[in-house]
């Protein structure tokens, strides 16, 4: 073996590869593109940190969140590893002097976020480096038909041209076969230039199961009688923030310890939860799925839905983050039809039509330097009137940071327009058959719940995995019971 590969292989602390890991990372470093599918937990980070590594050259890591970047350099620079992120929390000197510190050969490993390729000033400094691997973290973001699009990300076959064609590696862990295809075409390489590893979905040591409620109360019920007896680190999510503060009020008078940890907190006090969280040996975490993407825990026991998850795509990126350490453990949904139609107002506002979409930009034009002094509240009375539950605009205020028609934000009084209206955005057949696409997802995911066979094969049909047995759901236990 190479003595630097070796080097590298300690340095990160790597005593044996999981899986078809070393395969990957031997791909990688005879210039072969690679598009890996492996489970959550199972370690997607190592295939081209350590290439990136023995490679002469700079890795440029493509990550949609700020939280997973910053985790990422942190235990790299822990371990000693010339690492940085360069993204949207920085200060204009901060990604300057980054900037500069690129020109000048620093670096073995940048993550940036896709909307960073827009920027001049990281052209030119990357533009001056050779870049020996381009790597795509979360690589279902490249598909508008996934469940977490990223327009720039729709790009990646320009950025790879301008940073002159490196080896590309993209890596996930939940992608339908329709979005694999997807992703080498957005990649920009043909079929027979890249190597696809399916690590399928397989998490055998996750007990999958499923229970129904007439009502919410019942159902918050039977979520604080199973948290009242079981043991050891457990998450339950939420879709709606007003929702884990009901149902922390009842853990409450259960006198269940727990932790909050939602999008509305303070940033250092989510980070000062998360740490916690992360450093104890039995805890209970009440989150929505802001809490979750780059958070590496191997212990947690179990991971309880108190709501109906989006998609399957959705609910089983959640679900791996359970029981990475390879023992057993729990993961139920707990449901009732008030979930269901929380989730269709959710579908309702993250696909507004063009018109909504228009108005919104006009309105945002007309005000011009206006904005600069706006509270969300304010701009929201100008295009949904009266309806203050209508949540539209956030969606929309989204799409438009996303596409780069705006800069800046409300929070900031710094919003203003740089852009004018893609098509993707005016498009109302495109818009419509991307709701199509939301609807779909939701039906799958109902599909799942009320299904009377194998929750696991039902999964793996689904992503179009190879189903090898289960014996691990509640389905496959009543079985059981009744041979």
């Amino acid at each position: 073996m190479n003595p630097t590969f070796s080097f590298w292989k300690e340095k990160l602390g790597i005593s044996e590869f999981r899986a078809s890991q070393e395969q990957i990372i031997s791909d990688l470093l005879s210039d072969k593109n690679c598009l890996v599918l492996m489970p959550t937990g199972m370690g997607k980070s190592v295939c081209y940190q350590l290439p990136a590594l023995v490679m002469d050259g700079l890795t440029v890591v493509i990550s949609p969140l700020i939280a997973l970047m910053l985790d990422q350099v942190l235990k790299l620079k822990e371990k000693g590893i010339d690492a940085e992120y360069i993204n949207s929390s920085l200060s204009g000197e901060e990604r300057t002097a980054r900037y500069e510190n690129i020109k000048r050969g620093k670096y073995k490993i940048v993550y940036v976020s896709p909307e960073r390729f827009r920027k001049k000033e990281f052209l030119a400094a990357v533009s001056e480096r050779k870049v020996s691997l381009l790597a795509i973290d979360e690589a279902h973001c490249i598909s508008q038909w996934g469940h977490d699009f990223r327009p720039d990300y729709t790009k990646i076959a320009e950025f790879r041209e301008i940073l002159k064609r490196p080896t590309v590696v993209a890596l996930t862990a939940t992608a339908t076969q329709e979005i694999r295809k997807d992703i080498i075409t957005q990649i920009g390489v043909g079929e027979d230039e890249i190597k696809v590893y399916d690590e399928g979905i397989c998490r055998p040591n996750l007990y999958l199961d499923v229970k129904t409620f007439v009502d919410e109360p019942s159902k918050y019920e039977a979520v604080a009688d199973l948290l009242k007896v079981k043991k050891g680190n457990t998450v339950v999510y939420f879709n709606l923030i007003q929702n884990i503060e009901k149902f922390s009020d009842l853990l409450d008078r259960r006198k269940i310890p727990h932790s909050l940890y939602h999008g509305k907190l303070e940033p250092k006090e989510r980070k000062r939860i998360q740490k916690k969280f992360l450093s104890a040996a039995d805890s209970l975490l009440l989150a929505t799925n802001a809490f979750g993407m780059g958070v590496d825990k191997a212990n947690i026991r179990s991971v309880i839905h108190a709501e109906l998850p989006s998609s399957l795509e959705a609910y089983y990126q959640e679900i791996g983050r359970a029981g990475r350490d390879g023992f057993a453990s729990d993961c139920h949904i707990f449901y009732n039809q008030d979930d269901l139609t929380v989730l269709m107002e959710f579908i309702e506002w993250q696909n507004p039509d063009e018109m909504f979409i228009k108005r919104v930009y006009q309105t945002v034009s007309r005000l011009g330097n206006e904005l600069s002094s706006m509270q969300y509240e304010d701009l929201q009375s100008r295009v949904v009137h009266k309806n203050r539950g209508d949540h539209r605009l956030q969606t929309v205020l989204n799409l438009f940071e996303r596409h780069g028609v705006t800069s800046g934000s409300l929070e900031k009084h710094s919003l203003r327009l740089v852009s004018e209206l893609p098509s993707a955005l005016t498009s109302g057949e495109l818009l419509a058959a991307k709701k199509k696409a939301g609807l779909q997802r939701l039906y799958q995911m109902m599909m799942y719940l009320n299904s009377q066979k194998c929750r696991r094969e039902f999964v793996y049909e689904y992503f179009g995995a190879d189903f090898k047995g289960c014996g691990q759901c509640d389905i496959c236990s009543k079985m059981e019971e009744v041979v």
